[in-house]
């Protein structure tokens, strides 16, 4: 396995892959967990490379947001990438990502602005920025992105289509602990009674997709019945929307392929969620 810090290391190395071989890509923010190591296999399994990024991207937190308490452990991330044969670790510091001044930017109109946008104005701004500067270095043939992170993997696809960008994204399913939370670095920030507290996510969710099961197509009915599951929790309700896929506006009537999202605030801690709305297992 081997580290490289370098942008332009990056890209000479990519640049000097021999045609024909398939690269996959696992961008991540480091902290890494089973979610992310399932998506290294993943490439491992598909590609002839894997390329995994750590990089805790500034540009996509708030003023008031985990920039400088988000977890990190670079040793041990590491130690997992050689775990799963990871081809390549790109590991680069903001200033070489970002060298001042900066003036680059990269806008998903209309996805970026709803469900998680409206609550963390610009976020989607720095997640496009960065991923479109780490494809342009890496040059894979497929990223590989957590369905957990659901609007970001919509926002990135349209992304990559409209800029003809040639990489495609392989999504794969969210990776869950065995009492139903979905994995998160941030989980980390739950102790105590705010771990089972945060369990109220994959419940409202699961009772949602027991509604519809049940016959129930009234949107509103089904997002009352998940804000009080949340609420009897002591979870603060950022939003809870029933949405198309494709476009993430919210459905009127829910369909077999409409998607429940929602992010809630267990104490200081944002947590997101979301699955298809048919009745299957979460």
């Amino acid at each position: 396995m081997q580290i490289i810090n370098s942008p332009a290391e990056m890209q000479a190395i990519s640049r000097a892959w021999a045609k024909g071989k398939s690269i996959g890509f696992v961008p991540t923010m480091g902290f890494l967990h089973e979610g992310h190591l399932s998506l290294v296999r993943e490439s491992k399994h598909n590609c002839d490379i894997t390329v995994v990024s750590i990089f805790v991207n500034p540009s996509q937190f708030g003023a008031n947001e985990d920039l400088v308490s988000y977890p990190r452990d670079m040793k041990r991330d590491l130690e997992l990438l050689e775990g799963c044969k990871a081809d390549y670790v790109f590991c680069p510091e903001a200033s070489d990502m970002y060298p001042k001044p900066y003036h680059s930017w990269v806008n998903v109109d209309g996805l970026s602005e709803v469900l998680c946008g409206a609550s963390r104005p610009g976020h989607f701004r720095g997640v496009a920025t960065v991923v479109l500067k780490l494809v342009n270095l890496v040059k894979p043939d497929y990223m590989y992105m957590g369905e957990k992170d659901f609007q970001q993997v919509a926002v990135l696809n349209t992304m990559l289509k409209e800029l003809n960008v040639l990489t495609r994204i392989a999504s794969c399913p969210i990776v869950r602990e065995p009492d139903g939370l979905a994995m998160s670095s941030r989980n980390t920030y739950l102790t105590g009674e705010a771990r089972q507290q945060a369990l109220c996510l994959s419940k409202a969710i699961f009772n949602a997709k027991l509604m519809y099961k049940e016959g129930c197509r009234n949107v509103n009915s089904i997002i009352t019945e998940c804000q009080s599951i949340i609420s009897s929790h002591g979870g603060e309700t950022d939003y809870i929307k029933i949405v198309n896929p494709n476009t993430l506006l919210e459905e009127l009537i829910p369909k077999d392929d409409s998607r429940i999202i929602l992010a809630v605030k267990i104490g200081k801690t944002r947590l997101i969620d979301n699955a298809s709305i048919t009745p299957d297992t979460l």
